[in-house]
Order: structure tokens, then C-alpha cells, then sequence
């Protein structure tokens, strides 16, 4: 795809300064952009490669317009001018319409006309797949499940029975979704496995990043709304509901029956307990464990940021004398009330 850099501003909400006849049929980065590509400056460190970028044009904030040697399209949120553009410039990937020979489809499965299975999928009875909706290769739905249309579910996806997911939905290599959940019961030491009876259902406009797993529910379905964002290698309980727009970067675990809300941007390797509430626009730092409900929206944290091998040896050292450094404080406190 190319556009005039006129249309292009036009169609991604920018201000354009320069030359609107260029065409512009790629994205690039600064540093490496040719006079057919656009590239974009939202970090500052990124600045020095401004002056001597090469590209026929630049996403970029207002504050770096000053410098900048070409053409510019202006906007107060370069990265999402930048996703916007690189949306219209990506290339139109083709794929077969209909069901590979090798394919597997049950008789009491329905697929849309213009639907795409892939070679070795498997799609069980009673499962929908909606219109324009393509399924890659050696993926497998399950018994009474449904994919909305216009998704895209990439190769060896599994998606068990009972599961709904909605229209747009993007699910990446390995994603597993309604696996049983991790519910075991205790008999005198030996486990007891607890059928999980419940479903998955996922929202419109969703986005399941590689090898991420969702549990279907005990006896409710877990659920996760509307454009919710998923990264890779995420583990979502059974019986968790995630709130519309939600962020979730990877390695995050998040214990069965949580709730979070919505529009909550969740970093790397988070790990929430079950059962507690995270509030709206709740917004957690990398590697916080979350043990508590959160019942207000803002920025959480825990954890220790890293440090010199040496220092971090002196600081545990110390934390390890908190409790008796408490008790001794006290001891002054109570001899110093005494005295007043």
C-alpha cells in the first residue's frame, strides 16, 4: 500500500508541514528511513537521529518540530500516530478462502463461506467460525465453541470446548485457551481433582500474545471483555474477569477468581493472588506482587529495583535485623514516655 503523505496525515489525524504530493508506501526507523518511508520520534533519546534522517517524512510531537529537516506530520501522541500509520502501510497478506483438504470439520460445525481453515486444523461439532475469520494451520476447536468474524487465529492454537471468543479477535502461536483450571481439593494429603464445568468467553477486539494460556471456569466462564490486550506467556486463572481495555505485559500470572478493571495497564512478570479486586485504571510496575484487593485507581509498586551485587548483600542483611531493630525501638520509645 503507498499514500500521498497529504491522505496519510489526513487519515491518522496530523497536522502535516511540508510537502503533501510524497508518497509514502513503508514505515521506518529514523536512522535507517528512505525518502518513501515515514518514521517517527516519541522518545527524546531518540532525538540525535532527527537532523540527519533520511525519511520522506516524520511522526513526531510538537516540541521536535523545530528541528526536523523534513516534511512532518504532527500530532500530540506520535506512537499512536505511528500505529495508525503503520496499520495503513501494512502489506495485504492473501490467503486461501475454504477449508484445506487436510482439514478436519465436522459435519455439525459451521463455517462461514469466506472463513480460511488451515491444513491439519480440527473444528468439532456444534463450533462456529464467523465470516472472514481465518484459522491457521493445526489449530483445533472444540466442541460447542465459536470464533466471531474477521479474526485471526495463527497456527496451533487450541481452543477448548465451550469457548466464545468475539469479532477481531487476534490469537498468536501456542495461545491455549479453556484448558481445566488448577482446582484440586485436599484429601489427607493426596489430591483431589475438581471438574471445572465453566467456559471462557472473549470480548470483541481482543489480543492473545503467544503461548498465553486463559483457564475455563469452575462453574462460571472466566471472562475477558472488550479490547483487552494480552502479551506473550500470561497465565490467567480460572474464574477471572478482566475488565474492557485492559494492558497485560508478559510473564504476568494472575490467581483464579481475581477481578481487575478496566483500562488497568498491568507490566511484566506481575503475579496478582486470587480472589482480590484490582480497581479501574489501576496501574501496576514490573515484577509488583499483588497479595491484596486495590480499591483505587493509580500507580502501584513492590519489589527491589536492582543494585550492585555488594550492596544488595547489606541491604538483605539489614532487612533480616528490621524485626529486632523494631522491637528496640519500641523499648526506647516506651523508656523515653516513662521519663516525659
Amino acid at each position: 500500500m503507498s499514500y500521498r503523505l497529504g491522505e496519510l496525515a489526513e487519515r491518522i489525524g496530523a497536522e502535516l508541514r511540508g510537502d503533501p504530493d510524497i508518497t509514502i508506501d513503508r514505515v521506518a526507523v529514523l536512522d535507517a528511513a528512505g525518502p518513501s518511508a515515514v518514521a517517527f520520534l516519541a522518545n527524546r533519546r531518540y532525538r540525535p537521529y532527527l537532523e540527519s534522517t533520511k525519511a520522506g517524512a516524520v511522526i513526531l510531537g510538537p516540541e521536535f518540530v523545530e528541528g526536523c529537516p523534513v516534511s512532518a506530520l504532527v500530532l500530540d501522541n506520535p506512537y499512536l500516530g505511528y500505529a495508525r500509520a503503520a496499520t495503513l502501510l501494512s502489506p495485504i497478506i492473501e490467503r486461501e478462502l475454504g477449508i484445506a483438504p487436510s482439514a478436519v470439520v465436522d459435519s455439525g460445525a459451521t463455517v462461514a463461506p469466506d472463513a480460511s481453515i488451515g491444513a491439519h486444523c480440527v473444528i468439532e461439532v456444534g463450533s462456529r467460525v464467523g465470516a472472514g475469520t481465518s484459522i491457521g494451520a493445526g489449530s483445533f476447536l472444540g466442541r460447542g465453541s465459536s470464533v466471531g468474524p474477521h479474526g485471526h487465529i495463527a497456527a496451533a492454537v487450541v481452543i477448548c470446548r465451550g469457548v466464545h471468543i468475539g469479532a477481531r479477535a487476534i490469537l498468536h502461536p501456542g495461545v491455549v485457551v479453556g484448558a481445566d483450571g488448577f482446582g484440586i481439593a485436599n484429601d489427607n494429603g493426596t489430591w483431589v481433582k475438581i471438574p471445572q464445568f465453566g467456559g471462557v468467553r472473549v470480548g470483541d477486539d481482543v489480543e492473545i500474545g503467544a503461548n498465553t494460556t486463559i483457564d475455563r471456569g469452575a462453574l462460571e466462564d472466566t471472562v475477558i471483555e472488550d479490547g483487552v490486550k494480552l502479551d506473550n506467556l500470561i497465565q490467567i486463572g480460572h474464574n477471572v474477569r478482566i475488565g474492557a481495555h485492559t494492558a497485560i505485559a508478559a510473564c504476568t500470572a494472575i490467581g483464579g477468581s481475581a477481578r481487575i478493571g478496566r483500562r488497568c495497564t498491568i507490566a511484566g512478570a506481575v503475579s496478582i493472588a486470587g480472589h482480590l479486586e484490582i480497581a479501574d485504571d489501576v496501574h501496576l510496575t514490573a515484577t509488583s506482587a499483588v497479595p491484596n484487593t486495590i480499591g483505587e485507581p493509580g500507580v502501584y509498586s513492590s519489589g527491589m529495583p536492582i543494585q550492585e551485587n555488594r550492596a544488595w548483600r547489606r541491604n538483605v542483611a539489614r532487612l533480616r535485623q528490621l524485626d529486632e531493630m523494631a522491637r528496640r525501638l519500641r523499648a526506647i520509645e516506651r523508656k523515653l514516655d516513662g521519663q516525659t
